[in-house]
């Protein structure tokens, strides 16, 4: 199975920059209400799956007509339609995964999101949040990122601190530092070229990269 890309029913604040993040092989999964992103970017959803509360049925039937499988959950259910999109698109063995529209409008959705990648069943994928300006990811061991010079890069440690930390290519490097939860050290970085790599011995980091704003 190629990359999946999952539409979330979040924000999407640069429709055309989410768009250039697609490529032509991608299988396309949309979780209820991020279904109507995959359709006004003029994309044809390969798997619809929720509970249908916030996707009208003329969108729905708009992607069943394109070829997309729908899979229908009650409304009253324990996981959100993102998680059900992510775990479904698991059992799929993709090469990686990118989630779209799964950062802003409500904290506690995005909180829940980034959350998701926590799972220990991703440890050996490449799973990111990414909305063409902003992508989230976490580093488990080694991550690399791409971009361009003055990318503003920011390492979270995720609820314990992160040892030996070490990077390449930000302007404010760390050399086997420990990152700890209750402090800040690791927020707003700069990318100083094109690409940055992180390493860490012990730990979960997450690491989120702001694309720099192009006037």
């Amino acid at each position: 199975m190629p990359r999946i890309l999952i539409f979330a029913n979040g924000v999407l604040p640069d429709p055309p920059k989410a768009r250039s993040l697609v490529k032509p092989d991608d299988f396309i999964i949309c979780a209820d209400g991020g279904t109507r992103y995959a359709l006004d970017l003029g994309l044809d959803p390969g798997l619809v799956i929720g509970d249908f509360d916030s996707l009208g049925p003329e969108e729905s039937e708009k992607a069943e007509r394109a070829g997309a499988q729908i899979i229908r959950y009650p409304h009253d259910k324990n996981e959100t339609d993102l998680e059900l999109a992510l775990y479904h698109a698991l059992e799929l063995k993709p090469s990686s995964i990118v989630i779209l529209a799964a950062l802003g409008n409500r904290l506690d959705q995005t909180f829940g999101n980034v959350a998701l990648l926590s799972d220990t069943r991703l440890g050996e994928l490449d799973v990111r949040l990414d909305d063409g300006v902003e992508e989230a990811f976490f580093c488990r061991g080694k991550s690399e990122l791409r971009g361009t010079a003055d990318d503003i890069v920011s390492l979270i440690p995720w609820g314990n601190s992160v040892k030996g930390v070490r990077t390449e290519g930000l302007k404010w490097p760390l050399n086997n530092e420990t990152l700890h939860p209750e402090k800040t050290r690791g927020i707003s970085n700069e990318l100083l070229g094109n690409s940055a790599t992180v390493n860490l011995s012990s730990g979960l980091l997450l690491i989120v990269h702001r694309r720099a704003v192009v006037a």
